[in-house]
């Protein structure tokens, strides 16, 4: 790969290696604000006190040693050495790195295959599938993509959560009100609504909480009435999950839910108690963390039930034994940072080595109206129904738009699905995303359509041009500068991968891939690619390096790129 940062800084270094290391210059370079200034910038003030001299006399000094055919002109603005890449260098080397590498453009070896579990969706049985569970899904599955781009191996994991306290309420709610006729015909809706009720009910009714709480016991006590139930409960819930997890055309590893561990929870009760690291407090069984500045964490209550911090101590046992990974990661709401401390903080008074190598890929909530949605109260919003809209809407639309086109349903259903997985990740995880069915399924502005547009226009520029195969220039003469621009965006992209993958944040591909499709449709506007005269091959060139960046960068998002829209 053609890193010209890294290739500036390497150029520096043999003026600086007494000051700095090559991290530490390619960490200062910058790239200016305006084109006017070059393509790359370094600035001297960190230089002044190591060498007692002013910025700008640095600048200069280090301008005039500079001698590289890959910049074109090197001008000192200030305290800044700024640097003109060698536009046709630069332009051939990438573009032909894109033409032969294909998909494989910005792939590395950083992971050298090394294993990186991903606990990510995990939607609680008995429960539909809502526009909440939709983060951790997109977000995990892309962070997966991410990784095995980068060398390892993820394995994605459905952590389903099919066991706790809420199935004792649902058994109790079924108990009371259920209709066994009902929830066959309508299962999900029917247990929700069960679910509902009895939460309604108990703020009058205490002895409801109590009854929750018991047959819960029983369940995890093997009681044949309780198992039974739940276990119908967990197989009608998972066609449900997979009917929306082939939309979002997202497959897993494993699907070992919280159930999966009860066999192996009493073996970690007994590592703790042998360890002295249990205390008993009110009854229960807690480890203490005050040295981590954490509260206790809670591990068996006083009525012997196993808790959630049980039984993900006995997965991540599982995990590592299984997988031997090198990472494991939780990609779970904010709401969840306490748990994970606790974990990691239990795991590392284990004296676990890899317990440091469990990280919690947090993410902000999906709101509706700025408030939480809530199931217990029954404000959700299916997902199923949110993605039948959106390709209900694409459909629509290209029917408007392009009546003709072939496969017009395969079509509408990559965009429609894409809409809803692009409005999701390109916000920063981290932050809040208020609902809003109208602003998901937009299909102009930065949107997945509208990055899925463009590269469709690409495609159809290709096969206009009649080039199954692209000739590759062996020297690219640019003629404007929303080539230039293009270029510079393409030689961005192994970056913005590795950036995604250190930081566990898909959005910096997304916006990436906004940018690209931003230039390519201003190069569209403004340059005639298909005119017949000297440039032509390398415009055609320069055409198919960005579709095939375009495709690869919402396939990292987990999105499909149609040929034709």
């Amino acid at each position: 790969m053609m890193n010209v940062k890294n290739n500036f800084a390497k150029i520096l270094w043999e003026q600086l290696k007494d000051d700095l290391d090559v991290q530490e210059i390619e960490g200062l370079i910058e790239k200016p604000k305006h084109t006017d200034f070059g393509d790359l910038a370094f600035p001297c003030f960190s230089l002044a006190a190591k060498r007692k001299m002013a910025p700008q006399k640095i600048a200069e000094q280090i301008s005039k040693n500079i001698n590289s055919s890959l910049f074109e002109k090197i001008e000192v603005v200030g305290p800044y050495v700024n640097v003109f890449l060698n536009k046709s260098q630069v332009f051939t080397t990438i573009i032909s790195e894109i033409l032969s590498k294909k998909e494989s453009y910005g792939s590395n070896n950083i992971g050298k295959g090394e294993v990186v579990t991903i606990d990510m969706s995990s939607p609680n049985i008995a429960k539909p599938f809502s526009m909440g569970h939709l983060r951790s899904t997109v977000i995990g599955n892309a962070i997966a993509l991410i990784h095995a781009k980068c060398g390892f191996k993820p394995i994605k994991i459905n952590h389903l959560g099919d066991w706790g306290t809420q199935f004792g309420k649902l058994i109790a709610a079924y108990k009371h009100w259920g209709v066994e006729e009902k929830v066959k015909q309508k299962t999900i809706q029917e247990l929700l609504a069960l679910y509902v009720k009895f939460h309604e009910e108990a703020e009058n009714n205490k002895q409801l909480e109590v009854e929750g709480r018991e047959w819960f016991k029983q369940l995890e006590d093997g009681h044949e009435e309780a198992t039974s139930l739940w276990s119908w409960f967990r197989e009608e819930s998972l066609k449900e999950f997979n009917r929306i997890y082939e939309m979002l055309n997202i497959q897993f590893d494993s699907t070992a839910g919280e159930a999966f561990y009860n066999d192996k929870m009493e073996s970690v009760v007994e590592l703790l108690e042998n360890k002295e690291l249990l205390t008993e407090s009110d009854s229960a069984k807690v480890v203490l963390l005050e040295d981590e500045q954490l509260p206790p964490c809670l591990i068996k209550k006083s009525d012997g039930a196993t808790l959630y911090a049980t039984r993900d101590l006995a997965a991540a046992l599982y995990r590592q034994q299984t997988y031997q990974f090198a990472k494991s990661l939780y990609v779970v709401g904010n709401e969840q940072t306490l748990h994970f401390k606790q974990l990691k903080a239990v795991l590392q008074k284990l004296e676990y080595d890899w317990a440091s190598n469990l990280h919690h890929i947090g993410f902000g909530m999906m709101l509706k109206d700025g408030k939480k949605m809530s199931t217990r109260k029954g404000e959700v919003v299916f997902l199923e129904d949110v993605l039948r809209e959106s390709i209900s809407l694409a459909q629509d639309n290209i029917e408007k738009k392009n009546p003709t086109l072939e496969n017009k349903s395969q079509v509408a259903h990559m965009v429609g699905v894409g809409a809803i997985v692009f409005h999701d990740l390109k916000n920063y995880r981290m932050n809040d995303i208020d609902f809003s069915l109208e602003d998901i399924t937009r299909f102009e502005g930065e949107t997945g359509p509208y990055v899925q547009y463009t590269n469709a226009r690409a495609c159809s520029i290709l096969r206009k041009a009649n080039r199954e195969t692209i000739q590759t220039p062996t020297l690219f003469t640019l003629r404007h500068d929303s080539e230039w621009e293009l270029v510079m965006l393409l030689l961005e992209f192994p970056t913005v991968i590795q950036h995604a993958l250190q930081k566990y944040d898909p959005s910096l591909v997304a916006k990436f891939i906004v940018d690209l499709a931003q230039a390519f449709n201003k190069y569209y506007g403004e340059v005639k690619i298909l005119s017949d005269d000297e440039q032509k091959e390398e415009r055609i060139a320069l055409v198919a390096a960005t579709s095939t960046v375009l495709t690869e960068g919402l396939r990292l998002l987990g999105m499909k790129a149609p040929i034709q829209m």
